[in-house]
């Protein structure tokens, strides 16, 4: 065996380990920040006068309307991450909602991205958008509603194909 061969070999383990830890680190990845994103909607929820106020300071348009839609799409896509249910669906919003954070709420930290790192991902928002965003670009992994669905409607098309032969 050459060397390129061993290395070949080595690196092919390498990818089956790291393949084989995607469906459990998606699931983590979903479990805690679809827990967090319930918890931060839940409790908008609970003070919905305070979140309106907050957002009047910060010029928001609409802010009644936007607290209830920010409330209750943090509140359900939490549920729906947490499950791994439309998972890519609903990170998009969730994405584009902790983007608005950065640039209404922490407009600094969002300025400094490439001046002082560490003040744009120490802040609130940065969690949560990586998280959307590994979530929206990997999909919800093996370990998901979105996987069993998947699966079933697979195995329907095939069944249907058989039957129609």
């Amino acid at each position: 065996m050459t060397f390129i061969n061993a290395l070949d070999n080595l690196y092919g383990w390498f990818r089956k380990i790291a393949e084989w830890l995607q469906p459990p680190f998606l699931l983590a990845i979903r479990l805690y920040w679809g827990w967090q994103f319930w918890q931060t909607g839940t409790g908008k929820l609970s003070d919905i006068s305070k979140v309106v106020d907050f957002f009047t300071s910060l010029n928001i348009p609409m802010p009644v309307f936007n607290a209830y839609f920010v409330a209750y799409l943090e509140t359900i896509g939490g549920l729906l991450l947490i499950l791994g249910l439309g998972a890519r669906l609903i990170s998009l919003p969730l994405v584009v909602n902790m983007i608005v954070a950065y640039i209404t709420a922490d407009r600094e930290a969002l300025k400094s991205i490439f001046s002082d790192q560490e003040k744009f991902y120490n802040a609130a928002p940065f969690t949560f958008l990586l998280a959307s965003l590994i979530i929206f670009l990997f999909g919800a992994g093996a370990l998901s509603l979105d996987a069993v669905i998947q699966w079933y409607v697979k195995k329907r098309k095939q069944a249907g194909a058989t039957s129609a032969a």
